[in-house]
Protein backbone atom coordinates (compact mmCIF):
# COMPACT_ATOMS: atom_id res chain seq x y z
CA UNK A 1 0.00 0.00 0.00
CA UNK A 2 1.60 3.76 -0.83
CA UNK A 3 1.75 5.81 1.78
CA UNK A 4 -0.43 8.41 0.88
CA UNK A 5 -2.96 5.26 1.11
CA UNK A 6 -2.31 4.25 4.17
CA UNK A 7 -2.36 7.93 5.93
CA UNK A 8 -5.69 8.16 4.52
CA UNK A 9 -6.78 5.43 5.96
CA UNK A 10 -5.21 6.41 9.65
CA UNK A 11 -6.60 9.45 9.52
CA UNK A 12 -10.13 8.64 8.81
CA UNK A 13 -9.78 5.60 11.75
CA UNK A 14 -8.74 8.63 14.14
CA UNK A 15 -11.56 10.34 12.91
CA UNK A 16 -14.15 8.26 13.43
CA UNK A 17 -13.22 7.09 17.00
CA UNK A 18 -15.47 9.65 18.25
CA UNK A 19 -18.32 11.16 16.48
CA UNK A 20 -21.50 13.07 17.11
CA UNK A 21 -24.61 11.93 16.19
CA UNK A 22 -26.83 14.70 15.55
CA UNK A 23 -30.50 14.48 17.72
CA UNK A 24 -32.19 17.62 15.78
CA UNK A 25 -31.95 21.33 15.23
CA UNK A 26 -33.89 24.01 15.44
CA UNK A 27 -33.75 27.51 13.32
CA UNK A 28 -33.40 30.93 15.03
CA UNK A 29 -32.83 33.40 12.42
CA UNK A 30 -33.66 33.01 9.20
CA UNK A 31 -31.09 33.96 6.34
CA UNK A 32 -31.91 34.81 2.77
CA UNK A 33 -28.80 33.33 1.50
CA UNK A 34 -27.08 30.44 3.04
CA UNK A 35 -28.46 28.31 5.94
CA UNK A 36 -30.47 29.73 8.87
CA UNK A 37 -28.90 29.89 12.26
CA UNK A 38 -30.05 27.13 14.48
CA UNK A 39 -29.51 25.17 17.71
CA UNK A 40 -28.34 22.07 17.23
CA UNK A 41 -28.42 18.88 19.70
CA UNK A 42 -25.67 16.34 19.60
CA UNK A 43 -25.21 12.88 21.01
CA UNK A 44 -21.79 11.95 22.58
CA UNK A 45 -21.44 8.77 23.90
CA UNK A 46 -18.82 8.19 25.80
CA UNK A 47 -16.25 5.86 24.44
CA UNK A 48 -14.48 4.60 27.54
CA UNK A 49 -17.84 4.35 29.73
CA UNK A 50 -20.61 1.87 27.95
CA UNK A 51 -23.71 3.30 28.78
CA UNK A 52 -23.28 7.11 29.03
CA UNK A 53 -24.31 9.98 26.43
CA UNK A 54 -24.15 13.41 26.81
CA UNK A 55 -26.35 15.83 25.03
CA UNK A 56 -24.79 18.94 23.65
CA UNK A 57 -26.88 21.63 22.49
CA UNK A 58 -25.43 24.56 20.88
CA UNK A 59 -25.51 27.10 18.23
CA UNK A 60 -24.66 26.87 15.01
CA UNK A 61 -24.08 30.00 13.18
CA UNK A 62 -25.20 30.36 9.43
CA UNK A 63 -25.33 32.10 6.37
CA UNK A 64 -22.83 32.43 3.60
CA UNK A 65 -20.32 32.55 6.38
CA UNK A 66 -21.47 29.25 7.96
CA UNK A 67 -22.45 27.83 4.90
CA UNK A 68 -18.11 27.33 3.51
CA UNK A 69 -17.14 26.94 7.28
CA UNK A 70 -15.86 30.32 7.90
CA UNK A 71 -18.40 31.48 10.34
CA UNK A 72 -17.40 31.38 14.24
CA UNK A 73 -20.13 29.33 16.37
CA UNK A 74 -21.14 30.89 19.73
CA UNK A 75 -19.53 29.92 22.93
CA UNK A 76 -22.77 29.16 24.64
CA UNK A 77 -23.47 25.39 25.45
CA UNK A 78 -25.55 23.15 27.53
CA UNK A 79 -25.29 19.45 28.35
CA UNK A 80 -26.99 16.95 30.12
CA UNK A 81 -25.46 13.66 30.24
CA UNK A 82 -27.40 9.94 31.06
CA UNK A 83 -27.33 6.77 31.65
CA UNK A 84 -28.56 5.26 29.02
CA UNK A 85 -27.71 0.82 29.56
CA UNK A 86 -25.82 -0.69 31.59
CA UNK A 87 -22.52 0.67 33.10
CA UNK A 88 -19.23 -0.96 31.74
CA UNK A 89 -15.95 0.59 31.52
CA UNK A 90 -13.43 -0.09 29.02
CA UNK A 91 -10.15 0.50 31.00
CA UNK A 92 -9.27 2.66 33.66
CA UNK A 93 -10.17 6.34 33.88
CA UNK A 94 -8.08 8.81 34.17
CA UNK A 95 -9.53 11.51 36.87
CA UNK A 96 -9.79 14.24 34.19
CA UNK A 97 -10.12 13.30 30.50
CA UNK A 98 -10.90 14.97 27.57
CA UNK A 99 -13.84 13.11 25.91
CA UNK A 100 -14.38 14.77 22.82
CA UNK A 101 -13.48 18.09 20.75
CA UNK A 102 -14.95 19.78 17.67
CA UNK A 103 -13.99 22.43 15.66
CA UNK A 104 -16.41 25.21 15.93
CA UNK A 105 -14.64 27.86 13.84
CA UNK A 106 -12.35 27.44 10.33
CA UNK A 107 -9.04 27.42 13.20
CA UNK A 108 -9.16 29.10 16.75
CA UNK A 109 -12.15 27.53 18.31
CA UNK A 110 -13.27 23.83 19.67
CA UNK A 111 -15.99 22.98 22.20
CA UNK A 112 -14.92 20.73 24.76
CA UNK A 113 -16.36 17.99 26.56
CA UNK A 114 -13.85 16.56 29.84
CA UNK A 115 -14.65 14.32 31.87
CA UNK A 116 -14.01 14.26 35.33
CA UNK A 117 -14.06 11.20 38.31
CA UNK A 118 -15.24 12.54 41.70
CA UNK A 119 -14.29 9.12 43.40
CA UNK A 120 -15.90 10.28 46.72
CA UNK A 121 -18.93 10.20 45.47
CA UNK A 122 -18.32 7.52 42.94
CA UNK A 123 -20.30 9.80 39.92
CA UNK A 124 -19.09 10.99 36.66
CA UNK A 125 -18.83 14.59 36.03
CA UNK A 126 -18.74 16.15 32.39
CA UNK A 127 -17.93 19.61 31.64
CA UNK A 128 -18.40 21.73 27.98
CA UNK A 129 -17.23 24.44 27.21
CA UNK A 130 -15.19 26.44 24.43
CA UNK A 131 -11.64 27.89 23.91
CA UNK A 132 -9.93 29.64 21.62
CA UNK A 133 -6.03 29.92 20.91
CA UNK A 134 -5.84 33.29 22.43
CA UNK A 135 -8.60 33.50 24.81
CA UNK A 136 -11.30 31.04 26.00
CA UNK A 137 -14.71 31.63 27.36
CA UNK A 138 -16.22 31.35 30.56
CA UNK A 139 -19.53 30.16 29.65
CA UNK A 140 -19.78 26.43 30.12
CA UNK A 141 -22.31 23.95 31.44
CA UNK A 142 -21.81 21.07 34.08
CA UNK A 143 -23.52 17.70 34.14
CA UNK A 144 -23.23 14.93 36.55
CA UNK A 145 -23.78 10.85 36.19
CA UNK A 146 -23.94 8.99 39.33
CA UNK A 147 -22.71 5.69 39.11
CA UNK A 148 -24.36 2.76 41.26
CA UNK A 149 -22.25 2.16 44.33
CA UNK A 150 -22.61 -1.21 43.50
CA UNK A 151 -19.99 -0.60 40.38
CA UNK A 152 -16.62 1.23 41.58
CA UNK A 153 -15.23 3.26 38.99
CA UNK A 154 -12.15 2.48 37.66
CA UNK A 155 -9.49 4.96 37.87
CA UNK A 156 -5.96 5.04 36.64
Amino acid sequence: MKKPALLLLLLCGVFAQVQAQTIGEVDTVFKFIGPDHKIVVDAHDDPKVKGVTCYVSRAKTGGIKGAVGLAEDKSEASIDCRQVGPISFSKPLPVQEEVFSERISLVFKKIRIVRMVDATRNTLVYLTYSDRVIEGSPQNSVAAVPIDRAIKIPLK
